[in-house]
């Protein structure tokens, strides 16, 4: 065979698909080919069976046989179960029934109908007549009158009391409006611009007076004795703050011995306030020049 010939470096695929190929091709054709034959074998047999014994069998022998029992069977339940009773219906029941509507049926409904029916009839129709002409007497002798002078009174009423009412009510309504709530709304509303006026003008000579009793001496004081006053106390404490660090440097240096940078850790030792220029807020500058004092807010000064 081509399989046990071939190498697996020579064809295009690997050793694998060669090795998994052989296995199938010996089972197909130990398994699948005889399996495959059989089943080609059975059903070649069964078409020439169907062709040569089933075909005719069913034709010449089982279709007739067949259709003469469906057609025996159809006649004994004719005769079982359709026959006798159309029979019936046909031979007796039809008879009976006419006979009993000519003989009984007709004459009782013709009795009924003369001697109950139709005198029933013509009493219902009399009352019924009677009934309408007692309506119609009734509309037109009792509701029509009663409608008209029912209507001729409220229209009446409408004309001579509900209308002038409305009118005398719209008119007074008219009136109290226009010489009342309007003038009254208007005064109401010239008092109120006129209180708001007026708070506002108490509003403002109050601050005004708030301002000159208050807030002027108040912004005088602060500028021209408590900001030179802290001014003086801020200097003097700083002048005491560095004269008691340089007394404490001078007690630790004779103390202790070495210098008061050692002592404090490598940082030199600070100048003295005296000798530094003015900082922000201050009123002295350097060598201890008093400085122009700082001015107040501007809206102080224009207040002032």
């Amino acid at each position: 065979m081509d399989i046990d010939k071939r190498n697996c470096g020579d064809s295009g695929e690997g050793c694998l698909v060669g090795a998994v190929r052989i296995p199938v091709k010996i089972v197909a054709l130990l398994v699948v080919l005889p399996v495959r034959v059989v089943w080609d074998l059975l059903v070649g047999c069964g078409r020439a069976v169907r062709r040569h014994v089933l075909g005719p069998l069913s034709v010449y022998v089982l279709q007739p046989v067949l259709g003469a029992l469906g057609w025996v069977l159809t006649v004994l339940f004719g005769l079982l179960f359709v026959w006798p009773w159309v029979g019936l219906w046909r031979y007796v029941l039809a008879p009976v029934g006419r006979a009993t509507y000519a003989w009984l049926l007709a004459p009782l409904g013709r009795f009924l109908y003369a001697y109950l029916l139709r005198p029933l009839g013509e009493v219902l129709a009399r009352l019924g007549r009677g009934l309408l002409w007692l309506a119609g007497a009734v509309h037109r002798y009792v509701l029509t009158p009663v409608g008209h002078a029912l209507a001729w009174t409220g229209a009446m009423v409408h004309r001579h009391l509900l209308r002038p009412l409305g009118l005398a009510v719209r008119w007074v309504a008219c009136g109290v409006h226009r010489y009342l709530l309007a003038p009254l709304w208007q005064v109401v509303v010239w008092a109120w611009h006129v209180a708001g006026r007026s708070v506002r003008a108490l509003w403002r000579a109050v601050r005004w007076v708030g301002w000159v009793l208050l807030g002027w001496p108040a912004s005088q004081v602060y500028r021209y004795v408590l900001t030179p006053v802290g001014h003086v106390l801020r200097d003097v404490w700083r002048t005491v703050r560095v004269t008691v660090r340089d007394v404490r440097a001078e007690l630790r240096r004779a103390l202790f011995g070495g210098d008061a940078s050692d002592r404090s850790g490598g940082r030199p030792p600070r100048e003295p306030a005296r000798s530094r220029a003015r900082t922000l807020g201050s009123t002295t500058a350097a060598g201890n020049a008093p400085a122009t004092p700082i001015s107040a807010s501007p809206r102080h000064q224009r207040q002032g």
